[in-house]
């Protein structure tokens, strides 16, 4: 994967936070959740990119 999805994972980690954090500060579990998930998500994405990278470099 490119440095182009390494930035999308980390878009997702960023925009998960706040919403967590948004959540937390209003009460809205529904929102606090749907944060956790966009970073997990992100994670996610960065690791594939990370696998991917892993396995070029071998080649």
């Amino acid at each position: 994967m490119s440095l182009e999805d390494q930035a999308k994972g980390a878009m997702d980690q960023a925009t998960g936070k706040a919403k967590e954090v948004a959540g937390k500060a209003t009460g809205d579990s529904k929102t606090e959740a749907e944060g956790k998930a966009k970073q997990a998500f992100g994670d996610a994405k960065d690791a594939a990119a990370d696998a991917v990278d892993s396995v070029k470099d071998k080649f």
